[in-house]
């Protein structure tokens, strides 16, 4: 007994309905990543330094006045991170300590708005200033406000705080 002849199977044809899946999972790929992107940007740094642009454009020239005037009084501040406290330790030009009546520091990451806050920075004496606050690991941007009779005093600089350091 013969087995009858199979008929040749033909090759499998490429149809607009294989172009259209193709290119739908192509674009819906890009879509996907795309929106991921934008709410993954979106939740971390919203790009605003100012509230707003308009009002901080006119204390633009005050504040300019200002950092001319600390320039001119010869204040250095040196600002680190030590034992779970953030210490600055303010001199003017002569090497003798700065008392502040009022200090603020706001803390916080340079690209991440969650983790911003504000800590009262105690005067310890010799013009050093303290300020308890637990510091993950990484880059943080500090901002120092301080208040005097002899005028106003501002900082701002970035501690990179490593994993060992006042932990």
């Amino acid at each position: 007994m013969q087995t009858p002849p199979t008929p040749p199977t033909q090759p499998k044809q490429f149809t607009g309905r294989h172009m259209l899946f193709a290119m739908l999972a192509f674009f819906g790929v890009i879509i996907i990543v795309n929106l991921t992107m934008a709410a993954f940007a979106t939740r971390s740094w919203t790009g605003l330094v100012v509230k707003n642009s308009y009002v901080a454009s006119q204390d633009f020239n005050r504040e300019l006045e200002q950092a001319k005037l600390q320039a001119a009084r010869g204040w250095t501040g040196d600002i680190a991170y030590r034992n779970g406290a953030v210490v600055l330790s303010l001199t003017d030009k002569a090497g003798q300590p700065v008392v502040l009546d009022t200090s603020i520091v706001q803390i916080g990451r340079p690209a991440f708005e969650q983790e911003d806050h504000r800590v009262e920075m105690v005067h310890q004496g010799n013009g050093i200033y303290h300020a308890e606050d637990k510091l993950q690991p990484g880059i943080w941007q500090v901002s120092v406000r301080g208040t005097s009779s002899q005028g106003d005093y501002r900082l701002d600089s970035r501690l990179i705080i490593k994993a060992d350091a006042g932990q």
